[in-house]
């Protein structure tokens, strides 16, 4: 006798084989999932003044606002990244979009500052299935072009990086900041009704089984960021010493912390991410990369908008409109590269990127020149960051996802989360130093000159990606 849960099986299995990929629509409605997550991170850089005299607190704090977003990122990415193994892609997705969108309305309500802190970290928590489960969709359905599609990803960021603090600068400048948030509600919505619509089912995969989740892994790895971010925190205050416990212990716990994450990973049969993937063969350069000129540019962009306002006393709407050009530039070179890499290889764009994008920090860094107003210098330099990250997106995103393809979701996962730690490390230092500097934007410009020093430091290191000419 037939088991009717066979049957039912068995015509699921039938309807996700048969259900035609529309690509282009599959790729459009993931574009505007990840732009919407593009927008939140860029557009709160346009409304930190304001949400900081709303909320009636400090830069420090407000910086918080980024650097907590980025924080439920790298805590939640792998396991949104086990969550799609274990679950499907698609689920995931689903599940993430409606969390995202949940959390924004929220964030949009808050009455305090530490109430927005800790939704931001919950949205940030929502949103980190984007990445995972949208790469492991694309993998999944299509097919030999794949690396394109994966690499065209590097263009919906800058995009909502573009669009994210021109909407600031409108709400703050027509609304309040209370609308930076509310506008991803009405997006969110229409991205659900999309995927329930257009998204293929995830096909069967025999390898699917029990999920095993390392919860001290999680907590050692949560602690380590959080003591590292409440010492940085501390020393923007104007009367902090280096000596104190305040910042000593914090210290302390996020050196210790990361060392017992490292060698709990290292030792544990289901650690919550696989070792190898951090530093293994291929991966560890990868992630440096990332970390260095993806997250770590990122921190020092998004801080752009408050640097124009603070040195050159631009209009909120004016300096959020600043990250145009950087975001147009992203959009055409990401574009261009993602099909050009069968060409050009993995660390021919990576070394253009990395010069261009050192180049542009050292513009931010230096006054106008040669007649040029500060709204067009600082336009200019933003623009040259856009072309450097743009050209370094594509290939840095198919190294890693070609060493072990199978594993796409979890290796997206780990690279979101080195953006997302090179973000946090780089805001919270930038925004500590700033709020105890007698003179913000000229502070700001020698953070941009040692940023400059650290990015052509690092050029060595892009040596050792793995070099692959041709698809994948």
């Amino acid at each position: 006798m037939t088991d009717p849960s066979d049957n039912r099986a068995s015509d699921l299995q039938a309807e996700t084989q048969e259900q035609p990929v529309r690509r282009l629509l599959v790729f459009c409605i993931i574009a505007l999932a990840l732009m919407m997550m593009a927008v939140d991170g860029t557009i709160v850089a346009t409304a930190l003044d304001a949400i900081k005299t709303g909320l009636d607190t400090s830069v420090n704090w407000v910086g918080w606002t980024i650097t907590a977003y980025a924080f439920g990122f790298v805590v939640m990415l792998p396991i949104s990244g086990k969550l799609s193994a274990r679950y499907g892609n698609r689920k995931v997705f689903l599940g993430s979009v409606i969390a995202f969108t949940t959390a924004s309305l929220l964030c949009g309500l808050a009455s305090n500052i530490y109430m927005l802190i800790v939704l931001r970290a919950l949205q940030a928590a929502g949103g980190a299935g984007f990445t995972p489960a949208a790469t492991g969709i694309i993998v999944q359905h299509f097919g030999d072009a794949r690396d394109r599609a994966v690499g065209m990803f590097g263009s919906m960021f800058p995009l909502g990086a573009m669009i994210g603090p021109i909407l600031g600068g409108l709400f703050v400048t027509y609304w309040n900041w209370r609308a930076i948030f509310l506008v991803n509600v009405p997006i969110g919505l229409l991205v659900a009704l999309l995927v329930l619509r257009h998204v293929p089912l995830d096909k069967p995969n025999a390898r699917r089984g029990r999920s095993h989740f390392d919860g001290l892994g999680l907590a050692l790895m949560g602690l380590c960021l959080i003591a590292g971010m409440l010492a940085a925190t501390y020393m923007g205050n104007a009367d902090a010493r280096l000596w104190s416990p305040i910042f000593l212990l914090p210290l302390a716990v996020s050196l210790i912390t990361l060392v017992l994450f490292l060698r709990h990973i290292k030792h544990h049969e289901y650690p919550f991410i696989l070792p190898r993937l951090i530093h293994g063969r291929g991966f560890g350069t990868v992630n440096f990369v990332n970390i260095m000129y993806g997250g770590g540019v990122a921190g020092i962009r998004v801080l752009v908008p408050l640097y124009a306002i603070n040195r050159y006393g631009l209009s909120a709407l004016d300096a959020g409109t600043l990250l145009i050009a950087q975001a147009v530039a992203a959009i055409v070179f990401s574009s261009t590269a993602a099909f050009a890499l069968r060409i050009t290889g993995y660390r021919l764009p990576i070394y253009f990127g990395a010069v261009v994008i050192a180049l542009g920090m050292l513009l931010l860094a230096l006054p106008p020149a040669f007649g040029l107003s500060p709204y067009v210098w600082l336009a200019s330099a933003t623009f040259l960051l856009g072309v450097g990250g743009g050209s370094i997106n594509p290939p840095s995103r198919n190294a890693g996802l070609q060493l072990e393809p199978e594993l796409a979701p979890a290796i997206a996962a780990v690279r979101s989360m080195c953006m997302h730690v090179g973000r946090i490390i780089t805001i919270s230092i930038a925004t500590a130093i700033i709020a105890s500097a007698a003179d913000p934007g000229l502070t700001q410009a020698w953070i941009y000159a040692a940023a400059v020093l650290v990015l052509l430091a690092a050029l060595p290191s892009i040596r050792r990606v793995p070099e692959h000419v041709g698809a994948w």
